[in-house]
């Protein structure tokens, strides 16, 4: 017989984007750039949802978006630049 924890770490949903992450994309073929706040699986029907907090605002049909929440798969990560000083 196995553990609760051994049950859940087999069967539950195991995130691809983490917080604080840097993503770009497309909402409503509008191009984003933002920071992931969480990637979780609400519902099973629905699938994995994750919510990405905008370094921009987006107007889409007269309403402004600062946090949008996306499929996972339709995101990509950003590369981070490191200067030299």
């Amino acid at each position: 017989m196995i553990t609760l924890s051994e049950y859940f770490s087999d069967k539950r949903y195991k995130p691809k984007w983490f917080m604080g992450d840097r993503v770009q994309g497309k909402f409503n073929n509008i191009p984003y750039i933002g920071t992931v706040g969480n990637d979780s699986l609400v519902s099973e029907i629905e699938g994995p949802i994750v919510s990405i907090f905008l370094d921009l605002p987006i107007k889409y049909k007269k309403t402004i978006y600062n946090i949008i929440f996306v499929k996972p798969d339709t995101i990509t990560s950003r590369k981070r630049i490191f200067y030299k000083g």
